[in-house]
């Protein structure tokens, strides 16, 4: 007796078939996220266009948008890596998502890979739109752009890391507040807006977190035209390396 030939062929996809579906559907839901929308989009553009049109912060002689918007980008991408995606992976890991792909043919590190895929095409939306803005405010950007890309992806690794390890270890709730707190502490502590030289002594310790490392270093690229800032790099280096490892120990997936 014959088997029989199946269409389609029964079993599971090539991983990379999967891993291509599950970052496109991670896309969507972080686009179509109102609070993560607000988080990587809307506030970044309006602390850009704010901060460089009103003379409320001293950023010295240059002009406002030069120094402000390396620190944005660098505030774009711990919105999407860190605070956006901890929310969303705490709030799947306690209503059971993240139980169920585990079960599925997906692999487990296949799903962290799209997750990871869909944070950075969420990126360079942003880096797209932000870098619109600030040129139409005037930005004279300077550097290696191998460079810029080289700290965004160090960037996004520290952030996505430590993101992950929040949102694998504590309750949903706790990464939603802690998140957005620390969010809030970094956007007022981390270089971003207020240079980091108006913190006096503390300002050396601040220098060492990921967000004013990245800050830093974009600035140095992008308005001092330094070819690699490689102390800032290897301060993000650091932390990616802390965070993604801390979060592959640490993670639970109920």
């Amino acid at each position: 007796m014959s088997t029989g030939t199946y269409a389609p062929r029964p079993g599971a996809a090539p991983v990379g078939r999967m891993i291509a579906a599950q970052t496109a559907l991670e896309t969507r839901m972080l686009l179509r996220n109102g609070e993560q929308l607000l988080l990587t989009v809307i506030i970044p553009s309006l602390l850009l266009v704010l901060f460089s049109t009103v003379d409320i912060v001293d950023t010295g002689d240059d002009k406002a948008v030069d120094f402000l918007t390396p620190g944005v980008l660098a505030l774009a991408v711990m919105s999407t890596a860190f605070t956006g995606q901890a929310i969303a992976t705490g709030f799947e890991r306690r209503y059971g998502v993240l139980k169920r792909l585990g079960a599925s043919p997906l692999p487990r590190w296949a799903l962290m890979t799209a997750k990871t895929l869909a944070v950075l095409v969420t990126e360079v939306l942003q880096v797209a739109l932000l870098t619109a803005i600030a040129l139409a405010l005037g930005w004279s950007p300077q550097g290696n752009p191998l460079s810029v890309l080289l700290l965004l992806v160090l960037g996004t690794a520290a952030f996505s890391g430590l993101g992950l390890l929040m949102a694998g270890t504590l309750k949903a709730e706790a990464t939603l507040a802690a998140a957005n707190l620390v969010f809030l502490l970094l956007l007022v502590g981390g270089g971003v807006i207020v240079p980091l030289e108006k913190f006096g002594a503390a300002g050396d310790v601040l220098a060492l977190l990921p967000i004013s490392a990245l800050s830093d270093g974009l600035r140095d690229v992008l308005r001092d035209g330094a070819s690699m800032p490689w102390g800032d790099a290897l301060i993000l280096a650091v932390w990616a390396v802390l965070g993604l490892g801390a979060a592959a120990r640490f993670f639970r997936w109920e």
